[in-house]
């Protein structure tokens, strides 16, 4: 019998768990430049961590996803980006990483936020809404994995940033 998942704001004694959770859920992609952890800690540390949420089962932490904010060079407000996601991989493919985005992404809407931004898996992102598009991109960043997610009307154009933490390397 599996036990129900909660989801939560994430709290101070926390950062361990989560810190453990975003090591082993990206250590065998191959695609993963492998200093998630780092970018968490450094979103933390600037204070940046919009959302920051805990998925726990059995009062063990199994995932935890990151939402921070994002600037776009038309100068629109209240986007923001979603990443890191992880999820343990013991834990993978049992619906945790999708309760985790959609939990976040409902937090902000309550925010009023304009929309959502990621660069991640094709296959994966596009289930919760989130497309290509030709009117933002990210430098560096091919635009087949550059999606969007527009929460309100405003349809903001130009080159977007992530926080700078998204360079953390230690």
């Amino acid at each position: 019998m599996t036990t129900a998942l909660t989801i939560r704001d994430e709290m101070p004694e926390d950062e361990a768990s989560i810190t453990k959770v975003t090591i082993a859920a990206f250590e065998t992609l191959q695609i993963s430049s492998h200093t998630e952890q780092f970018i968490v800690r450094a979103l933390r540390s600037a204070g940046v961590l919009s959302i920051s949420l805990v998925a726990e089962r059995d009062s063990h932490t199994v995932g935890h996803i990151a939402f921070s904010p994002v600037t776009i060079s038309d100068g629109t407000t209240d986007w923001y980006g979603l990443g890191p996601v992880s999820v343990h991989p013991d834990y993978q493919r049992q619906g945790i990483g999708k309760a985790l985005i959609e939990t976040g992404l409902a937090q902000l809407k309550r925010l009023n936020a304009q929309g959502c931004c990621l660069v991640g898996h094709p296959a994966y992102y596009r289930k919760f809404g989130f497309k290509t598009t030709t009117e933002l991109s990210v430098s560096g960043v091919p635009p087949e994995v550059f999606f969007v997610l527009h929460l309100q009307d405003a349809k903001p154009r130009g080159v977007v940033q992530f926080h700078e933490a998204f360079s953390a390397t230690s």
